[in-house]
């Protein structure tokens, strides 16, 4: 695939091998200004990138090539997985995030992040389900690529997953209380997923941080941190999808 080059020299020098590399992780660049950005992930002084950058207008470049792991997830988790450079791609999507005004990604970068994750799945052979988002490997940090990735239409198109619940039937049970048993049911559903159990040791308010993580990926209209019963409902389903 034709991209634009612009290498960046933080990466690890030695070649992984080309079954290793079994996910993709999606990224925001969580800065204002995209030149910034690029900057930050080409230079040697901030000692992280990605393997691709997509720019506002869709064009995509690549930082780091697929056989040579860039630092782009840091301490990151998924079902046994461990530090997840060693096993992905990590891509980069211009936008200054949550903390400088939230944006809406453009329809030109969704363009290239469907063609790109397209590639890579068909080179890589890469499963639905190592598709993720930065808060998703690591919900104790990172809140990229945030509630207005579109992962609901990725998965019309066969890049990651997303529920196949009612919609109408979802919302009469958004904020309605559960029981303690569903709320273990729903973290017990979680780890099942992929979201790992680490933070069950690490943080007294791990319930929270979990939830927060899955709203973001799977409950986009309401990131309160609080199961409900549509938060239960869309982890059953998900958890069936994959048994």
């Amino acid at each position: 695939m034709n991209t634009e080059l612009n290498y960046s020299i933080n990466f690890d020098t030695k070649k992984r091998k080309l079954k290793e590399i079994k996910f993709i992780i999606f990224h925001y660049t969580g800065m204002k200004k995209e030149i910034d950005a690029l900057n930050r992930l080409t230079t040697e002084k901030s000692k992280v990138s990605s393997h691709y950058f997509i720019k506002r207008n869709g064009k995509i470049i690549t930082l780091v090539p697929d056989l040579y792991i860039a630092w782009h997830a840091g301490v990151s988790y998924w079902k046994n997985y461990r530090l997840l450079n060693k096993y992905s791609i990590g891509i980069e999507i211009s936008n200054p995030g949550h903390d400088y005004k939230y944006k809406s990604f453009s329809p030109k970068q969704i363009e290239s992040i469907l063609k790109l994750s397209k590639f890579l799945i068909k080179k890589y052979k890469i499963k639905s389900k190592f598709i993720l988002g930065h808060s998703d490997i690591s919900p104790d940090r990172k809140k990229d690529p945030g509630e207005k990735f579109p992962w609901r239409y990725l998965s019309k198109r066969k890049i990651s997953y997303w529920h196949d619940c009612n919609e109408k039937k979802l919302k009469n049970m958004r904020n309605k209380k559960i029981t303690s048993l569903d709320k273990r049911l729903f973290i017990q559903n979680l780890y099942k997923i992929g979201y790992s159990r680490i933070f069950s040791k690490k943080k007294p308010k791990f319930m929270k941080i979990l939830t927060i993580a899955f709203q973001r990926r799977f409950r986009q209209e309401l990131i309160n941190g609080k199961i409900d019963k549509e938060c239960l409902l869309i982890s059953n389903k998900i958890v069936k999808k994959f048994q």
